[in-house]
């Protein structure tokens, strides 16, 4: 799980009430059943490069963290629900993600 991912689930959560499932899934990282993968140091000069590359897309912060994050993993699925940016864009280590659930 991309850590600047985290922010978007607790909002989401939270408009819909489900602050407690948000604190299990927090509890759940802690138990090692989810891996929080934060930003690198480079990865914040890729992020910086895909919003420029994308601003056609209107991409935000989060989503092109998400990618800088694929790419160093060099992961070929990504797990969303916005396919409207992840289709389009093209990380440096394949032609395209795998974009879950298919």
């Amino acid at each position: 799980m991309p850590a600047p991912v985290l922010v978007e689930l607790e909002y989401l959560l939270r408009r819909t009430d489900q602050v407690d499932t948000f604190v299990r899934f927090l509890e759940d990282c802690r138990s090692g059943a989810f891996v929080v993968e934060a930003l690198q140091p480079l990865d914040h000069a890729r992020v910086g490069t895909l919003l420029t590359t994308y601003a056609d897309l209107r991409i935000g912060f989060v989503d092109a963290a998400v990618l800088a994050i694929v790419e160093r993993l060099r992961e070929r699925k990504l797990a969303t629900l916005d396919r409207r940016h992840f289709s389009v864009m093209r990380p440096r280590h394949v032609d395209a993600l795998a974009l879950l659930p298919a």
